[in-house]
């Protein structure tokens, strides 16, 4: 598993769950729905801790354009100082991209070497190949296993089988069937993995099996 952070108080946090831990490992970042709360040189405090052997990426970082909690000017501002540092420690990134796969893509352009996810991907068709034409992964979650998501199943369907990975955000997007649960957990993403295994045809073990060495490889967590 892999906990993801939001901002310094919550990377701290997620470096201090991950101690002795052997299965869990973590990313941290300055999410761009928290970066007003934020100073910019919050970025370079990152450097430091990103050292712990328990960080495994750099994120979430990347742009909301659904929320606009941050003025856009400022969540490009923050994005685009987390990706230099990424380039710079040759780190994965994990990226929030709402309404905005535009711009997160043109800026994701300047840093051509860069290894990213698109987290949580709930975009439209012609966005996903985009992404995966830049070379990029897609993460899903519990949406596409909900009724009327026809359109993001096909999306999983026709996402590559090494460029795919699987995920909770818990504590949101509880899957079906437990939907009703309003608190989702790590544990639900089997019910994801099972919709990923009916669209490629495949057993829900070798998905277990695709999906973890593409975590491997992504993460360079060996």
């Amino acid at each position: 598993m892999i906990t993801v952070g939001t901002n310094l108080e919550d990377d701290r946090a997620a470096i201090q769950f991950c101690d002795g831990l052997e299965n869990v490992r973590c990313a941290i970042g300055i999410h761009p729905n928290y970066c007003q709360h934020a100073a910019l040189a919050d970025v370079e405090k990152l450097r430091e801790l990103q050292r712990d052997p328990s960080v495994v990426a750099l994120g979430e970082m990347g742009l909301d354009y659904f929320h606009n909690f941050a003025d856009r000017d400022r969540q490009k501002q923050f994005f685009e100082a987390q990706l230099a540092l990424a380039v710079e420690l040759d780190r994965p990134v994990v990226i929030h991209s709402r309404e905005a796969i535009a711009d997160t893509l043109a800026i994701l352009k300047t840093a051509p070497t860069i290894r990213a996810v698109f987290h949580s991907f709930t975009g439209t068709l012609e966005e996903s190949m985009r992404i995966i034409e830049a070379g990029f992964l897609l993460g899903f979650t519990g949406p596409i296993t909900f009724k009327k998501n026809d359109t993001l199943r096909e999306i999983v369907k026709r996402t590559p089988r090494d460029r795919l990975l699987v995920e909770t955000d818990a504590p949101y997007l509880t899957p079906e069937p437990m939907r009703k649960q309003k608190t989702n957990e790590p544990a639900m993403v089997v019910h994801t993995a099972k919709v990923v295994a009916a669209q490629w045809e495949v057993s829900l073990e070798e998905v277990d099996r695709l999906t973890t060495q593409n975590v491997h490889e992504f993460f360079g967590w060996k």
